[in-house]
């Protein structure tokens, strides 16, 4: 497609309320994927779009759907029917998919209703709303196909736009026999979307499936812009540290946060949900406060979750990508991760779409199994023309797979793209004492008991099971009195670093976490007795002793 001048989003032809609620967001100017996805959506043709993450994706396939439904309503009357549907991988990215849908109708909202029917648990209360037949609805593969069987939606004569979001991680999901599934409850023709962060085999595949149009009625464009697929180096820095062992990586961490020599919010990936249960308890022995994105508890805890480390509750979150639910591989049972780690929910993936604000770094704990996992974690900061860091931490075994990773991205550009980062690892041996110190604390007992330690708290403080426990109180009472658990000793003295052991380099220029000790109630009393007790509180002045005179 040549490049044509950029079009301003006043002079694509919107509903002037569509113009009024991008206003209102801020946006100036469309983004890249924008300008070019736009004008050829209301053309009316179908599109398999390639931007990367944080390009305005959702808008571009959002600002057309609105304008098709709007402009359908200002015709003659129509039956209410559902005639948008948008399919993404996770419960996350369907939340955020109708918060942006819901943001750009805002001065339409009564003339276009979102749904977003995600979320298993509310499956009768999604019911009551389907049955209102809204315009959009929002949801994963396999949440849709169960409303379609169970005839609570209907598509097939009603459908008038399909779009698949972040399509390159469904099939990753094991959404493929629900996908083709699905399809078949869908008309012959319909205007379809597909964006993705990556072309790959997984979006080919999709392509043959979805934007199959065997009467030729709707051309098809595919928009493969010519933009790196994150940011250039100016606005994104990316790293890579070799560490020789798996203790290297937990003592160079430990120094990189215990010594504020990384500063903001940091996000740290690993590849499986105990290994983020061993890093949060391992940095937990240093008073370094850390959260995990678990996905075993409900949709609502980790969007809390997500807006304490939004608010600065929290400066790191550990999480896991998409690829811990299970390797690309067709066939594979979803929700089976590498050495039968059970995946906690097969829509849980944090990877991408997830509203993560002011990340000032990512740091690859794990290496990413694959260039696009890397591609979706870095993803998450240098967003919105804000800079960014990203540090890998590999092993001498894992040099090998970085390569291909650092391949894929330079593409023509066989410049080095992660750069080797400086650091002397023997300026902190310092430290190694209190880094095995530290690890030995971390057993596998601790680490289940930290996973189930969550999920107790999950049960007593749930909504949910208020009614269950009002009808079984035995069964609270058994809970709440149940042996407590203990996932790890917190040794206090590891949480101050003396001055001694900071690397001379670094005296002066960094200031450790020092946490002031708070006195006990029985302690800030046994002072104030001490200064109230005369005979501890007496001083003597030192005054000269002056004999008294002698009688005449």
């Amino acid at each position: 497609m040549e490049d044509s001048e950029a079009l301003g989003f006043e002079h694509m032809g919107l509903d002037p309320r569509l113009l009024q609620a991008v206003t209102d967001l801020g946006w100036s100017r469309p983004t890249l994927i924008q300008e070019k996805a736009i004008p050829l959506a209301l053309e009316g043709k179908d599109l398999l779009a390639r931007a990367r993450t944080g390009s305005g994706k959702t808008a571009a396939y959002a600002i057309p759907m609105l304008q098709l439904l709007l402009h359908r309503k200002t015709g003659p009357v129509v039956e209410q029917a559902v005639r948008g549907l948008v399919l993404v991988p996770t419960k996350e990215l369907a939340r955020q998919a109708q918060s942006m849908i819901q943001q750009l109708a805002t001065y339409c909202a009564r003339d276009v209703r979102v749904a977003n029917v995600s979320a298993a648990e509310d499956s009768v209360s999604q019911r009551a709303v389907l049955m209102e037949k809204p315009d959009v609805v929002v949801g994963t593969p396999s949440r849709i196909l169960s409303h379609l069987q169970q005839d609570s939606l209907k598509l097939r004569d009603s459908l008038e736009l399909l779009v698949v979001d972040e399509a390159d991680l469904l099939f990753s999901f094991g959404f493929e026999e629900e996908l083709k599934s699905l399809l078949c409850h869908l008309p012959r023709i319909y205007q379809a979307f597909l964006m993705s962060a990556t072309f790959n085999e997984d979006v080919q595949a999709l392509k043959e499936l979805i934007l199959h149009n065997p009467a030729c009625f709707l051309p098809q464009v595919t928009l493969k812009l010519q933009e790196s697929q994150l940011p250039g180096p100016d606005q994104l820095q990316q790293f890579q540290v070799v560490c020789e062992t798996e203790e290297d990586k937990f003592l160079l961490l430990y120094a990189l946060l215990k010594l504020s020599l990384i500063r903001g919010k940091s996000l740290l990936f690993v590849n499986t949900l105990e290994r983020s249960y061993r890093l949060r308890l391992f940095l937990e022995q240093f008073s370094i406060p850390t959260c995990v994105l678990n996905g075993e508890l409900p949709l609502r805890s980790r969007c809390h979750i997500i807006s304490q480390f939004n608010q600065g509750f929290y400066d790191c979150v550990i999480a896991t990508d998409a690829e811990v639910l299970g390797a690309p591989v067709k066939g594979k049972r979803r929700g089976r991760g590498p050495k039968g780690d059970k995946a906690s929910d097969p829509e849980a993936g944090v990877a991408r779409g997830i509203d993560f604000h002011h990340v000032s770094a990512v740091l690859n704990f794990d290496l990413p199994p694959t260039p696009e996992a890397y591609i979706h974690r870095a993803g998450r900061t240098a967003r919105a023309n804000n800079p960014g860091i990203v540090l890998t931490f590999v092993l001498p075994t894992e040099q090998f797979h970085l390569g291909k990773i650092e391949e894929l991205l330079s593409g023509e550009n066989r410049g080095p793209i992660l750069l080797p980062y400086q650091f002397r690892m023997e300026e902190i041996e310092g430290f190694r004492y209190r880094c095995r110190d530290a690890m030995r604390s971390v057993t596998k007992q601790a680490i289940r008991e930290a996973r189930l330690k969550e999920i107790k708290e999950e049960l007593l403080h749930s909504e949910k099971l208020k009614t269950y426990f009002e009808d079984n109180p035995r069964d609270l009472q058994l809970l709440r009195h149940d042996l407590p658990l203990h996932p790890a000793v917190v040794k206090p003295h590891l949480g101050h670093v003396p001055d001694y052991l900071v690397p001379p380099a670094l005296r002066g220029l960094v200031r450790p976490h020092k946490k002031r000790k708070k006195l006990s109630s029985s302690c800030r009393k046994a002072k104030r007795a001490k200064s109230q007790n005369p005979l501890r509180s007496f001083k003597h002045k030192g005054k000269k002793f002056r004999p008294t005179a002698k009688p005449s």
